[in-house]
């Protein structure tokens, strides 16, 4: 997947600015895809020269004007070949893997506390995930939303980020303590 693609589906709940995109990225895409905001412009310009996207001026009186842009009929069948196409297996590329592969051949301290952060990190990430599905069901519950939701796509890839968050927190917990259960069997040897 490209970020095009990231982009165009992005964009298929309305008009954003590029500062809305990435805001909308932060929040919702970041899940599955990130990119930093410079990236967002420089795609943004990128679809609109090839006609995936449209932009228009929005003149502020108070602020700087601004482009809102849209899929346009050229973006919609770009996602919908996109969409046809296989998809490549994920894999995972992560440095602090690397750090536990060699965690018994080097110090483990920076290691546990590198897993606890991210461990961290994680719990603050299932916070706003959770929020952020509370905010785009309503007053449904789940069940109920996903059979008659209106926009279901935003859900589900929430739903998954939620999941991989909860995991890799878990994971993160029960590595720091399987190392820190090692230091000290170690150090009683």
């Amino acid at each position: 997947m490209a970020l095009r693609h990231a982009v165009l589906a992005a964009l298929l709940d309305g008009e954003y600015s590029g500062y809305q995109l990435a805001k909308a990225f932060d929040v919702g895409v970041a899940n599955f895809w990130h990119a930093l905001p410079q990236q967002l412009y420089a795609e943004l310009a990128r679809l609109e020269k090839e006609g995936l996207v449209a932009g228009r001026q929005v003149v502020q009186e108070s602020r700087p004007n601004k482009r809102l842009f849209h899929v346009t009929d050229a973006g919609r069948a770009e996602l919908e070949k996109f969409a046809e196409a296989a998809a490549k297996p994920s894999f995972i590329r992560d440095d602090l893997l690397v750090k536990v592969q060699a965690a018994d051949r080097i110090g483990t301290g920076p290691v546990i506390g590198q897993l606890e952060e991210r461990a961290l990190a994680a719990e603050a990430k299932i916070e706003l995930l959770g929020k952020l599905l509370g905010q785009l069901r309503g007053d449904a519950d789940e069940e109920e939303y996903l059979r008659r939701g209106e926009r279901i796509g935003p859900y589900l890839t929430c739903l998954r980020g939620l999941s991989f968050e909860q995991e890799h927190r878990d994971w993160c917990l029960r590595i720091a303590a399987v190392l820190r259960e090692r230091q000290v069997t170690r150090a009683d040897h």
